[in-house]
């Protein structure tokens, strides 16, 4: 098999933090359907409507992105917003784009935290069945782009063996490992002939700088949270491990999480997968249903504060990557074996996504034929009438609730 890398040339032009946040608030409300769908619309609105960068510049900004750990469109905004205004343009892309789905996901959280017996009504189960056909959408659409070839598609199905018999963080990082090494060893490369620089404000020192911290982050918050039994510092360092770890997108992150506020009882199984549920009917990016986790936790911080905190936590490792990856960029693509690697990495992310469909997703969601085929239905609206994932969790929804209030 063949890796090939592909580069382009950007552009640069500066412009206000304010102009920033103005036109990714009007993206934050607006854009459904998922991190592919999310760059679809950068592209319309910054390259084609806004022309703040031009068409090779955006190709190198999603290069970029696509390589890094975390949400794709996330970091391809907050670049954005860097390559636009500098930091307080990323800053600016970033709290605009993000601030909807979190604030609906924080108001959901209290419903939940206040209506506890709601976790039992036809509506939220409705969600549930909802995210398993999400999931199972994304597993088979992953797995075309991500695995589509026998050696990758092997990788896939043992690393999502590897996730099931080891149900831990420490299970998902291995297959991730042995994703990367297989990629080295096995996949061979080529490079493409041209290469062109990506302009950027970030010099190689802050770029040092910022991967210095997010290392010593990494590195450090298990030692803290073991060293000093704080809850503050144990959630924190849950959700930077979590948006530090993940290839793939938003829904791969959903076996990261289970693993680390299931298990210890700080959110239960139905409240985790009704709020998953529930963050597929709003825009922005899925990374934001760390906002819910936090507001849902049966003990402090929760509320707003433990939203807060996650949210910050799922999103920093994004801002340290970004700024420390830019100015080594370059250098870094013109390494063919580096692309082979990340290869095998997001062929192993498909195996966990793959496995977390099945658990937690699947045993907690389909319990009844008629869920089911609830389910069924669903798929089929995603997959061959290509409804948006928001309405499909709506009719979900109410399909649930109307069967469940009519067999009471």
């Amino acid at each position: 098999m063949i890796c090939s890398t592909q580069t382009t040339a950007p552009a640069h032009e500066r412009g206000s933090s304010w102009e920033v946040f103005a036109a990714f608030l009007r993206l934050g409300l607006t854009s459904f359907g998922g991190p592919i769908a999310h760059l679809g619309y950068f592209h319309e609105e910054f390259v084609v409507r806004r022309r703040w960068l031009d068409e090779t510049t955006y190709a190198d900004l999603v290069a970029l992105c696509q390589f890094l750990p975390g949400p794709a469109s996330s970091q391809v905004g907050i670049a954005i917003g860097l390559s636009r205004a500098g930091y307080p343009g990323a800053f600016a892309a970033w709290l605009a784009f993000t601030s909807p789905s979190a604030f609906a996901l924080i108001l959901f959280g209290y419903g939940i935290g206040t209506f506890g017996k709601a976790l039992d009504s036809g509506w939220l189960h409705g969600l549930k069945v909802a995210a398993v056909a999400v999931v199972a959408q994304a597993v088979l659409s992953m797995m075309r782009t991500l695995a589509p070839d026998r050696p990758r598609a092997t990788l896939a199905v043992l690393a999502g063996c590897i996730s099931l018999a080891l149900p831990t963080t420490l299970g998902q990082i291995g297959a991730i490992l042995a994703g990367g090494i297989f990629g080295l060893t096995a996949l061979a490369a080529t490079t493409a002939a041209s290469h062109t620089a990506l302009r950027h404000p970030v010099s190689r020192g802050a770029g040092i700088g910022a991967l210095a911290v997010f290392f010593a982050l990494l590195l450090g918050l298990p030692l803290l949270a073991v060293f000093f039994s704080a809850q503050p510092i144990k959630l924190f360092d849950a959700f930077y491990r979590a948006g530090s770890l993940v290839f793939g997108g938003g829904h791969v992150v959903l076996p990261l999480l289970q693993a680390s506020v299931v298990p210890p009882g700080w959110v239960s199984n139905d409240a985790f997968l009704a709020g998953y549920g529930a963050a597929q009917a709003v825009p922005g990016p899925l990374f934001t249903f760390s906002a819910y986790l936090g507001t849902v936790m049966n003990q402090p911080p929760n509320g707003w504060v433990g939203a807060v905190l996650c949210l910050v936590a799922m999103f920093l490792p994004s801002f340290l990557l970004v700024i420390g990856a830019l100015p080594f960029w370059e250098h870094l693509r013109r390494q063919p074996r580096a692309r082979c690697a990340l290869a095998g990495v997001n062929a192993a992310v498909v195996g966990l996504l793959l496995a977390a469909l099945y658990r937690p997703v699947w045993l907690v969601g389909i319990t009844t034929a008629r869920d089911f085929g609830l389910a069924c239905v669903a798929f089929l609206l995603l997959f061959m009438w290509e409804r948006p994932p928001w309405l499909v969790v709506a009719v979900c929804a109410a399909i649930s609730a109307t069967l469940s209030a009519f067999t009471q």
